[in-house]
């Protein structure tokens, strides 16, 4: 864990500088994506560039609101989020709907343009997963493996590089399948099903999950639906 670098008398928080890091890398990638797969790279990055604005905004403006009694007495503090967080969900519904908007704007073709963001999206996750280790607010359950971490005083599962490296395979995934040709969508589906079924099993080992009334973990059950939405889709597109 190291949620601050300090230099001198300015002291700045981890998480917001791997966030910058992965606004850079994940615009780098779609760019690169673009060209790799012969699309409109100026209108994919305008895409992914509003969906991360917007995903930015709105993953603060939950906070928020989900916090608002923390802010009611410091409404500078809406606008200086360099302290305090962001809530994934509202980000992702956000920066959702304005690629959505962006690209039936410009009549982007969805399936190759999805083709496009995937590198982009997962490299965002993965962002995600490293600030969270950084600033640590998520934790994997105790563990007496060598290469485990000590967080709060307990040498625990690092779920979070975990993340990581599932997202490292699932772009790795999708440089393979683009080595031959397929249906538009195909590798979006191949990545996002490397990733979903990573995330299905990694998600077991973090000790803070969102759970269900019934004992369930949320991501896992989001992960299984993914994964199982895919793999109908690659089927069905393959034999088309």
């Amino acid at each position: 864990m190291l949620p601050t670098i300090s230099l001198g008398r300015l002291v700045l928080p981890t998480a917001g500088l791997v966030y910058l890091l992965g606004l850079w890398l994940t615009l780098s990638l779609v760019e690169r994506s673009a060209k790799r797969l012969g699309q409109d790279g100026l209108a994919v990055y305008g895409l992914a560039s509003t969906a991360l604005l917007a995903g930015f905004i709105t993953a603060r403006l939950t906070f928020v609101a989900l916090h608002w009694s923390a802010y009611q007495e410091n409404l500078l503090g809406i606008v200086w989020p360099i302290t305090s967080g962001y809530d994934l969900l509202g980000g992702l519904v956000g920066g959702g709907v304005a690629a959505v908007l962006f690209g039936r704007a410009r009549r982007l073709p969805l399936l190759a343009t999805l083709d496009t963001l995937a590198p982009g999206l997962i490299a965002a996750l993965m962002i995600v997963s490293l600030a969270d280790l950084l600033a640590g607010p998520g934790y994997g359950v105790q563990t007496l493996m060598p290469w485990g971490i000590s967080q709060y005083g307990i040498r625990r599962h690092p779920v979070q590089l975990y993340e990581v490296i599932v997202g490292f395979v699932a772009l790795a995934s999708w440089l393979r399948a683009g080595r031959r040709p397929g249906f538009p969508g195909r590798l979006f589906l191949v990545s996002a099903a490397v990733y979903s079924g990573g995330r299905l099993l990694v998600d077991a080992f973090r000790d803070n999950a969102w759970v269900t009334a019934g004992g369930w973990h949320g991501v896992q059950i989001v992960s299984l639906a993914v994964l199982l939405g895919c793999l109908f889709a690659l089927r069905r597109g393959s034999a088309d």
